[in-house]
Parts: structure tokens; sequence; C-alpha cells
């Protein structure tokens, strides 16, 4: 039988102290397997892929390929030349706004995104509608953080060319209506972005039933190391971008004056490629695919609904989004009067407490709910609910701490 305490064996950082660990919607903590999967390959397989005909390089090119499939099968793609490996998401939403947005937005063209995003997934657009004369139009959600369907069906028009929306909110939890976005800015010749760093850790994806024309994820917030993440595009708008960086290993011919661009996925993976951290996100997909993501989400909601329980019983406490914690995707995000966020953070490391404050690479929705800044609290299936009610005993104390007697 599954649970959190089986699982945290194999997470040394977890045992190492008495931390509670609740911000993994910013990085998650990475397994022993992982670790041990990417110093296997150092030590077995260090050359440079794609690159040499001997062995050593020969095992890193196909443990590299056979990662490439691995992510391919586990977010539902056709074919693993549709997956690009990258650093992160933000690198793969540049490269899409960049080699797709520049060349395919015009002067007078829409772009439309959610109020809700992550600046990974604004400030791209925000430049190609600079540079090429087009129009930004934002989603605005309801109070639960919901973009409801008169919303998104006033905004895209036959004007917009681009949707890139958030499958989850970074801040509210809330899980975006995407298939139905997706399948109403199809109708209407739009592509459509989808940022899938907060959601392909915690729930199954499959891109092609979402509707996704491009998906980008992290691996860091997923068990794997920081510096490898993935863009999922389709591979007809693939063939016929441009490459985001030009350099070694992604060209077929060159000459003088002219270079003749390697075919995919290798078009868009200049220089030495990321092999060993690419096997320690094959490696995390494994893991994850080992845990189940029935028993992640049933521990995450399980979670949450103890968190907003212990919250909601401090007057002084506003929770934002959803009332229902089914709909947090295990995060949960707060205020308390009187406190800023940043001192509440501090308080609560001084009692071994990780959780994350300030804006969340995220002030546009900051301002759209009212706040200058939140605390966020976000759980992973290896936490407990031992440590959650040690979080809300521990917060409780934090007013007192800063002078309010209570």
């Amino acid at each position: 039988m599954s649970s959190p305490e089986i699982f945290r064996q194999d997470f040394d950082i977890l045992n190492s102290g008495d931390y509670i660990y609740f911000d993994n919607a910013a990085t998650s903590q990475r397994p022993r397997q992982v670790l041990e999967a990417v110093e296997h390959f150092y030590k077995t397989a260090n050359a440079n892929p794609l690159r040499g005909l001997y062995d050593w390089s020969v095992a890193a090119t196909d443990a590299y390929e056979d990662a490439r499939k691995l992510v391919a099968d586990f977010i539902g793609a056709a074919r693993s030349e549709e997956i690009i490996f990258t650093r992160n998401t933000t690198e793969s939403l540049n490269l899409v706004a960049y080699s797709y947005g520049m060349d395919n937005v015009s002067e007078g063209d829409e772009i439309v995104v959610s109020v809700m995003e992550h600046h990974s997934n604004l400030l791209p657009w925000q430049m190609v509608a600079r540079r090429n004369g087009a129009k930004l139009v934002f989603l605005e959600p309801d109070g639960e953080g919901t973009i409801l369907p008169e919303e998104y069906k006033s905004k895209i028009t036959n004007k917009t060319k681009i949707v890139a929306i958030g499958h989850v909110s970074n801040v509210m939890g809330v899980t975006n209506p995407v298939k139905e976005i997706a399948e109403y800015a199809h109708s209407k010749g739009a592509i459509v972005v989808v940022d899938g760093a907060q959601s392909t850790p915690h729930m199954k994806v499959d891109v092609k039933e979402l509707g996704a024309d491009f998906f980008a994820f992290s691996g860091h917030k997923m068990l794997a190391p920081m510096g490898i993440g993935a863009l999922y595009g389709r591979k007809e708008l693939l063939e016929n971008m441009q490459p985001f960086l030009t350099g070694g290993e992604m060209i077929e011919y060159v000459t003088r004056t002219d270079a003749t661009y390697a075919e995919l996925p290798h078009k868009f993976e200049a220089g030495t490629v990321n092999a060993g951290d690419a096997v320690g996100l094959a490696a995390a997909i494994k893991y994850i695919q080992n845990v189940g993501f029935d028993f992640i989400q049933e521990q995450e909601h399980k979670l949450t609904a103890l968190l907003m329980d212990g919250l909601s019983k401090m007057p002084y406490i506003k929770i934002y989004g959803s009332k229902n914690p089914k709909k947090h995707c295990g995060i949960v995000t707060f205020t308390m009067d009187g406190v800023h966020p940043h001192d509440m953070a501090s308080v609560l490391n001084d009692d071994h407490v990780c959780v994350r404050a300030g804006h969340h690479c995220a002030q546009p929705l900051m301002q759209f709910i009212g706040a200058g800044s939140t605390a966020r609290a976000s759980v992973y299936f290896y936490n407990t609910e031992a440590e959650v009610k040690d979080f809300i005993e521990k917060l409780s104390k934090v007013r007192e701490v800063m002078g309010y007697g209570a």
C-alpha cells in the first residue's frame, strides 16, 4: 500500500532534519533514484551525444533519445521528434515566441493570454506584440479563479492568432479549461500554447486530447534535475519554424554563406545537449509513474483540505481561489492581516518551515486580486498530514511573534 512515509525514504533531504518543505510549486525535491541515474550516466557514458562513433558516445546518444521517447509517451505526443529538450518552461515558451510568434503575428493581430499567467508565459508575448504591432487581450477569471466560457468566447476572435494559457495557475491552483479553450481557439484559426509547468507533475497530461499546439514543462518541478525541460510542438508547425538558437549540431550542411538545418528535433537543440539531466528527467518520469497520479492527487487533495481547514479557523487569514480543496492542485495562497508575506515566511523559516512569499512571478494577477504579494504553501505526494498540522500550529504563532499578541 502506498503512503507518503514510504516514498519519503527515497528523499535524503526530507530526512536530513526537521524541515517542512511546502514550496513544491517552485521546485520539487529529487529522489535517490533520479540522482543515481544522473550519476550513472556520467560514470558510464560521459561523452558528447550525437557526435561520436565510439561506444561511449553511442551510449550517451541512446540514453538521450530514449529519454525523449519516454517524454513523448508521458505526455501523449504522437512522435518523439515532436519533443524538444530545453532548459525549462521559460526557454520553451521563448522558443515558441521567437520561432513561431515573430513570423506568424502581424500588425493588427491579437494574442490572447490570461491575467493569471506566470511571467514566463506573458513577457514573451508582450515582446511579440510590441515588435510586430499586435495587441494583447487578457482573459479574466471569476472570484474563484475560473475562466468562464462567456469570457474566452468574447475575447478569442477572428483577429486572434495565438492563445497562451497556463494549464494550472501557480497562484490560484485552478486548472484552466484548456481543452474547451483550445477547441474554440482552433475554430477561430488560432494556435494554442500551453504552460504545463504546474500541471505535468500532478496529473496525467495528453497533449492531443488537450488540443495543445505547443506544450511546455520543466523537469525540476517533477522530481528531475534543474536545467532540463521540454517543449512539445505539433510536427507540421515545428517543421515550418526557424530555429531559436544556431550553432553546432543543429545543422545538416554549412557553407561560408549558407546552412541547411538538421531534421526535427535536432534543429532546435543547438550545441552540446544536457544528456545527463535528460536521463534524470526520464528517471523522474518513471518514479512518478510508479507512484501513480491517482495516489498523487489523492494525497494532495487530502493535504490541501487539511491546510484550508486549518487556515480558515484563523480569522486574520484570507485564502485566494476556490473554496473547494480539489480545485487547488496542492497550492494554497493566502495573506495574514497586518503581516507582510515576507515577514511571515521569515518567521516560519526560523521554525524550519519553507513557504514561498512574494508575487510568484505573476504580478498582473496580484494586481487583479488586489494583493501586492501573498504567501503560498504548496504540497506534493511526499508531504504528510503531520507536517500540515505542525505547519498550522507554527503559522498560528506568527502574529504573536510580530507583536500582535495573538
